[in-house]
């Protein structure tokens, strides 16, 4: 392999996978606050669980693809929905 982008399928090194994942869930925690959705509740239960199992962010933005992507597009969130399709399709 010659080409110099980074590719999800030889290795995450290069794709800051674990910072964006990050940055997602500050903007989930951001857009939280501020909705009265049907979906606070659900990613409250969820953001509970994945505290008592200790799994990463990335991890937990990996299960929570759908939902997230419903909560986002609900609120119309171009951002978040971009870096969302960033994550799923290099880093998941």
């Amino acid at each position: 392999m010659n080409d110099q982008t980074p590719d999800r399928y030889v290795t995450f090194l290069g794709l800051d996978c674990d910072a964006k994942a990050d940055r997602m869930m500050d903007m989930l925690s951001a857009r939280m606050q501020d909705s009265d959705s049907r979906w606070v509740g659900y990613f409250r239960q969820k953001l509970a669980e994945k505290e008592r199992m200790a799994t990463d962010n990335l991890h937990f933005v990996g299960s929570q693809i759908n939902s997230l992507y419903s909560f986002f597009e609900e609120l119309e969130d171009g951002p978040a929905l971009d870096l969302l399709w960033h994550l799923e399709h290099n880093c998941c």
